[in-house]
């Protein structure tokens, strides 16, 4: 009767534990975007024929690959988030046609969230994989920032890498909710700009796109 009881007891564990350890799935976010959602958010990004400035421009699907590595890496989850990173870089690179400032020309800014050499370079100095070069390029932002446009993955990185260190917990909360009101705290309390129209309607697409 008591070998009984404990196959019985261990028949359960062993259902319970097969039964139940799927089930963290259910609560993770695909990160993974698709070129269609891209082009969604940002129109005039299928091509790349005819680009504007020879060697910046990306096409959707690249970008929808990797941004999708960014927020595994930054363990951006929240679609909320996602969407106002995409949405950020979309708009401050015109549809991903640029990844360096031309207007009026700010030496050391860019990548695809065109952020300001300061952020550049504490973005670079986060990199692993730039450590040995960094030395060479520290006192030279133009330089610095061609280095990290020169790899797909740290290019567009810089969006999420934004989002995740530079932005208060209190910004990222009210963000995460969805709501308009918490994107534009993002762009005005963080990223430090001036919500407008055009923003607005990147992140509209964004939002749409993503399912936030």
């Amino acid at each position: 009767m008591h070998l009984q009881t404990l196959l019985l007891s261990l028949t359960l564990t062993l259902t319970i534990q097969t039964t139940a350890s799927p089930l963290p799935s259910l609560f993770v976010r695909d990160t993974a975007l698709t070129e269609s959602q891209i082009i969604t958010i940002a129109p005039t990004s299928k091509s790349c024929t005819d680009a504007p400035a020879e060697g910046e421009c990306a096409t959707a699907k690249q970008a929808a690959k990797f941004t999708s590595q960014s927020f595994d890496t930054y363990k951006v989850t929240s679609k909320a988030e996602q969407a106002a990173i995409i949405s950020l870089m979309a708009f401050e690179s015109d549809d991903f046609k640029y990844n360096k400032n031309h207007f009026p020309g700010v030496a050391g800014q860019g990548t695809r969230n065109m952020q300001s050499p300061s952020f550049n370079k504490k973005y670079a100095s986060s990199l692993p994989d730039l450590k040995d070069k960094l030395p060479a390029v520290s006192n030279s932002p133009a330089d610095l920032l061609d280095l990290l446009r020169s790899d797909g993955a740290t290019d567009f990185g810089s969006g999420a890498w934004f989002l995740t260190t530079q932005c208060s917990k209190e910004v990222r909360s009210a963000l995460a909710d969805g709501s308009e009101t918490g994107w534009q705290r993002f762009i005005s309390d963080c990223v430090g700009t001036s919500v407008t129209d055009e923003r607005k309607v990147y992140w509209e697409r964004a939002a749409k796109a993503i399912g936030v």
